[in-house]
């Protein structure tokens, strides 16, 4: 088969949708080698790079025009006698021709109709309408949990038939093995405290770092925070921690490599978020044989499996006795540690590109 992604975020984005884009390219490339794999897109970037050195995977630049990636994309990619096109973040384009193509489209979440009030009207109108046009369009849609599935009958009311669930993985570095030498020297680096809670993520309301902060007051518990600061919210934490005397590191400019060893150094990974689509720093620290709390909300206890401690994000108490539970009991860490890392197989590489590949074949 001859595929067509859409590889905006393959070369825009080193977060989320541009690690699942990556991911899901390199994981199919891997494991069915016989395909050629099309990344379509207006210019390349060194975040594609390692994807673009796979024998069967080609860059191909989209034809120049206005709005290209809706409008010409398509065209291209059946011009280039693809067999399926593939939209990796909720859409595809509008324009097509005559030419036969499948098409599949990845909905990782609908949190703009979940919690509007972090969305502008404008945004929300947008992508409501962007996502629903790709869901009509669409032969098939992968949903990324279970949840978000449900959000997709729900709200924009695509029958259940039409809707396949896929996991997403994460990046390879998080699987591997790395030296006590290199711990130290990342823990060096970065001015580790011996033992600390870890949160990875935006640091914005819906993540809700906020009530970790206020958890963790008086509790001379080092708070290690990796990731893009929201300069209106990150005021709010800035005052509690001086309030709470809670002592926070904040990281950025952290790659995969080092990320995956700061996973490994913690003693706890904490993410409180109020709502996900799925939830892939959950996976990374259970393959990084960390223990971790999660929210009892949406997808996330599908990601955290029956191992991982759940919490009422809204319930400072519940956060904070959790968090002390675990902090005060290394063999009930290193249990649940172990349990984790049995659970998270079920995101293997392997897996998640058979799953896809039974999508893509159940369109012929």
């Amino acid at each position: 088969m001859k595929i067509a992604y859409d590889a905006k975020r393959i070369f825009s984005s080193w977060s989320g949708l541009g690690n699942y884009s990556r991911d899901l390219v390199r994981v199919l490339s891997t494991y069915f080698p016989d395909n050629q794999y099309l990344l379509f897109n207006k210019k390349k970037s060194e975040r594609g790079e390692a994807i673009l050195k796979l024998p069967n995977v080609t860059f191909v630049q989209t034809t120049k025009g206005t709005l290209s990636r809706q409008l010409k994309t398509g065209i291209d990619a059946q011009n280039n006698n693809a067999d399926i096109f593939h939209g990796l973040s909720g859409e595809l384009p509008l324009k097509w021709n005559k030419k036969p193509i499948k098409k599949v489209v990845t909905i990782h979440d609908l949190i703009f109709e979940r919690f509007p009030e972090y969305y502008t009207w404008l945004d929300r109108r947008i992508h409501f309408w962007k996502f629903k046009k790709a869901a009509v369009a669409a032969d098939k849609i992968i949903a990324i949990s279970e949840q978000t599935k449900l959000d997709i009958i729900h709200y924009l009311k695509v029958p259940e038939s039409k809707i396949e669930v896929v996991y997403q993985g994460c990046h390879a570095s998080f699987k591997e093995k790395q030296s006590q030498e290199i711990l130290d020297q990342i823990k060096e680096k970065f001015h580790l405290p011996e033992k600390f809670l870890l949160n990875v993520g935006t640091i914005e309301p819906r993540k809700n770092l906020l009530n970790v902060v206020k958890a963790l007051k008086d509790s001379k518990i080092p708070l290690v925070v990796v990731g893009t600061k929201k300069p209106k919210y990150f005021k709010l934490i800035e005052k509690e921690i001086k309030k709470g005397k809670v002592e926070v590191h904040f990281l950025q400019s952290v790659s995969m490599e080092e990320l995956s060893a700061i996973y490994k150094l913690a003693e706890i990974f904490i993410y409180p978020s109020f709502f996900e689509g799925f939830g892939i720093p959950v996976i990374e620290a259970l393959y990084s044989e960390t223990v971790v709390i999660t929210s009892n909300t949406s997808c996330l206890p599908e990601a955290g499996g029956p191992d991982s401690v759940y919490i009422d994000p809204k319930n400072i108490a519940d956060v904070k006795s959790k968090i002390n539970f675990l902090w005060n009991n290394e063999p009930e860490r290193k249990r649940r540690a172990e349990k984790g890392l049995e659970f998270v197989q079920k995101f293997n590489d392997e897996v998640i590109a058979r799953d896809v590949m039974k999508v893509y074949e159940s369109l012929f």
